[in-house]
């Protein structure tokens, strides 16, 4: 008999404890056994945070500054998806006017640009490059980061405008805003927008000249939000829809998608019921609906698919740091219209839409960054929540960046443990995780047996 049919089939597992260049706290294990895959976990370990316990109880008004206080990246998706959602329960959903919802996509393309540059620049274009980190590109690329970090501070400013500050934000409120900006305010930053604008499409060009993506090509099922108001691209408002056929109200979200507890995370496993994972952001929203882009963005994806001879739709998640340069482009892009088009008029128009308290449910979810962030509400006639859900983006991308993984895995298996384990960390920042975002729950296990004792605490 020869060596090696007497060969013993050889284990090796590759643990990162913990990720790097994500927010918040998770780690992988991947163990193979002859170079095929028997499992991969993204294991989110960062402590629950109740935040909807929290809300029960509490004056629906006060809900968009504390679902705010969740991410300090996007809280704008956690306070317009609120408010959105709570303008439906209390009956003034069809009351809200134009102009909010224009000051709404302003507000939101303050946060996409912060979002999208502080990822695309400081945290993932250091793994295409062959860099540990921003700080030791900017000694190549000093360039580059600068004009990246003024992109992402005139993000800043733009939340601020509407918001009153840059990080959790509390100018937001059901109904509209608290005040409308001074025409002189937005006036003051507009030729900073058509500067960064001219900025970013060089940076962009730069990304699909300069960087070498990797190719993973898989057949996902992308989710993202359908505006049928205006056809634009969709931000605050719209169906949700898929390229495998869904086509679903906000109301109906849960009639197709679940959750479920897995043992090795802190977070819940989002999945189109019967069938399995799904991807949402920034790549599904490009390949649903690209036409919808601003058409300075249209233009500019013209020319990056041109560049590196791929064509929509894209199935490489590698791409998606090009999906995210064309979104802050068309970002920049619909804030300086918006911005162009603002008036006196509309600085004293009224700031909100006022309700009266009633039982009622809403449910709606927005486009953050990373993907559709859905919450529904259940109120009562004295104004207080009885009842929130709210399902973000990054747990519902955690199935499908598994299964990107496993399917990694089989290219690095020869490769050393070190340079397998930066290749799947360089995989996971693809979906740029907000792990902290993503931990909402946490189940209580007690035993019959051990009833006398301290309540377990459990992830699972």
């Amino acid at each position: 008999m020869s060596d090696k049919k007497n060969k013993t089939p050889e284990s090796r597992t590759i643990r990162v404890g913990a990720l790097a260049r994500v927010e918040g706290e998770g780690a992988l294990h991947l163990k193979m056994r002859d170079k095929v895959v028997e499992q991969v976990h993204l294991e989110i370990y960062e402590p629950p945070r109740f935040y909807e316990a929290f809300l029960r109880g509490r004056d629906l008004r006060e809900v968009p500054d504390i679902t705010a206080r969740i991410c300090g990246i996007c809280p704008i998706a956690y306070q317009m998806s609120s408010c959105y959602a709570l303008e439906k329960a209390v009956g003034i959903a069809d009351k809200i006017p134009a102009l909010t919802h224009k000051l709404r996509d302003l507000f939101y393309c303050g946060e996409w640009i912060e979002s999208h540059v502080l990822h695309m620049f400081m945290l993932h274009l250091p793994d295409f490059l062959g860099y540990e980190s921003a700080i030791t590109m900017a000694a190549d690329h000093g360039e580059t980061v600068k004009r990246a970090l003024r992109i992402k501070k005139l993000g800043n400013e733009l939340v601020a405008l509407l918001g009153a500050r840059s990080v959790h934000p509390v100018g937001a409120c059901v109904g509209g805003f608290y005040r409308h900006p001074e025409v002189s305010e937005v006036q003051h930053m507009l030729p900073e927008v058509k500067h960064c604008l001219g900025d970013m499409i060089e940076l962009t060009r730069f990304l699909a000249k300069a960087v070498e993506y990797p190719d993973l090509q898989r057949d996902y099922e992308f989710l993202a939000l359908r505006d049928t108001s205006g056809g634009t691209y969709s931000m605050n408002r719209g169906r949700i829809v898929s390229n495998r056929g869904l086509d679903m109200a906000q109301e109906e979200f849960l009639d197709y998608i679940e959750e479920r507890h897995v043992q090795h995370s802190t977070a819940l496993h989002a999945m189109v019921k019967g069938r399995g994972a799904y991807m949402v952001g920034p790549l599904a929203r490009l390949n649903l609906g690209p036409e919808r882009l601003h058409p300075t963005a249209q233009k500019l994806l013209e020319e990056i698919c041109a560049k590196i001879e791929t064509a929509l739709p894209w199935r490489n998640n590698f791409l998606s740091l090009l999906a995210r340069g064309v979104e802050t482009v068309h970002a920049l892009a619909l804030a300086a219209d918006i911005m162009e088009a603002y008036n006196l008029n509309d600085q004293r128009a009224a700031p909100r839409v006022s309700f009266t308290p009633r039982t009622g449910r809403g449910c709606h979810g927005t486009e953050a960054p990373r993907g559709i962030c859905w919450h529904a509400y259940t109120v009562k006639d004295d104004c207080s929540v009885d009842e929130a859900r709210i399902i973000p983006p990054t747990s519902q991308n955690q199935m499908t960046i598994e299964e990107d993984l496993r399917e990694l895995a089989r290219t690095v298996a020869d490769l050393p443990d070190e340079q397998a384990a930066l290749r799947c960390e360089h995989l996971i920042r693809n979906y740029d995780p907000c792990i902290s975002c993503s931990v909402h729950f946490l189940k209580f296990k007690r035993t019959w047996e051990d009833s006398d004792r301290p309540l377990h605490f459990s992830g699972a």
